[in-house]
């Protein structure tokens, strides 16, 4: 079977021939799987523990992500992001109108008629993307969290509805999850953010604390640094426990997706513990062991969850 070109979005939407090629639903599932497998920092969007009927429709939802998130970051031009991330959204709307032409919204409106999905998941995403663009600084915590709202929490809506969740509770649930998930990466990340002239540590707690931009900026280690990132992480290790509940409340193979994926949060807040929240010098990280550790660990539980 033919697909499109297999190009990543920055590559794609400079190929005029890829933008006005009309795809086929095959080409275009083709495409998104091509995309989810391929794509660089994949790691596995569709776990082996989710029902084979559903990778298809993972592989869908993740070239959406994928997508909106090339077009922030891999532009190279912030008015052009900005562009394209309008364009992108005008798109939603038009599969959301019974429009598809671009191979992703091609494969993606099957999966959004089949599970129901509401437009305002993808529409936040692109709202997330497009601050980015625009908006280095967060002054308060709330401003932090309103981001989370949008960059990180859609995604697990999203997982709930393609599993079958559509309920309140849940979603309530997986929005402390997924903000936890957001924040323990921007706590991970201060080093990697700073060179997007980027901070997520609400500017509010630098003041408390009496630690300023410009000592962040020169990566200075000292006691007020330690103090930020100590309130910070235990602000993120909250919203995981908050969220944990979530797994007793789904089927089996996803729960187990859902606890790898809180206990390995909680193992980078962990990490930048044990490192005296010092990741000013060092980036903390779950190696390959330890993967495999946390895998056992929610195999474990869940076995003995079902013998309870």
């Amino acid at each position: 079977m033919k697909f499109p070109p297999p190009l990543a979005p920055a590559e794609f939407v400079r190929s005029p021939e890829a933008l006005g090629k009309v795809y086929s639903p095959g080409e275009a599932q083709a495409y998104t799987r091509w995309l989810a497998t391929h794509h660089y920092e994949n790691f596995h969007v569709v776990s082996f523990l989710l029902p084979k009927r559903l990778h298809q429709d993972f592989f869908n939802v993740y070239a959406y992500c994928r997508w909106a998130d090339d077009l922030g970051d891999e532009i190279g031009d912030r008015a052009e992001s900005l562009r394209l991330l309008e364009w992108w959204g005008g798109l939603v709307d038009e599969m959301y109108a019974g429009r598809a032409t671009h191979p992703v919204f091609v494969a993606l409106r099957d999966t959004v008629a089949r599970h129901s999905i509401p437009k305002q998941p993808f529409a936040d995403l692109i709202r997330a993307f497009v601050a980015d663009q625009t908006v280095t600084r967060y002054r308060t915590w709330e401003d932090v969290l309103a981001y989370c709202r949008f960059s990180a929490n859609p995604v697990g809506r999203l997982v709930l509805y393609l599993c079958g969740y559509a309920d309140a509770e849940r979603q309530r649930l997986s929005d402390a999850t997924c903000t936890g998930l957001q924040l323990a990466n921007f706590w991970q990340d201060v080093t990697v953010d700073l060179l997007k002239d980027r901070v997520y540590i609400p500017l509010e707690v630098l003041e408390r604390h009496g630690y300023s931009l410009e000592e962040l900026a020169t990566r200075q280690y000292t006691p007020a640094f330690r103090n930020v990132m100590r309130e910070i992480v235990e602000r993120a290790r909250a919203m995981f426990m908050e969220g944990l509940p979530l797994v007793g409340m789904v089927d089996r193979r996803l729960a187990l997706d859902l606890d790898l994926f809180s206990r390995g949060g909680l193992r980078v807040l962990d990490k930048i513990e044990r490192l005296d929240y010092n990741v000013l010098a060092r980036r903390p990280a779950i190696s390959k062991g330890e993967r495999l550790t946390l895998l056992v660990g929610a195999l474990t539980r869940a076995a003995f969850s079902r013998a309870a």
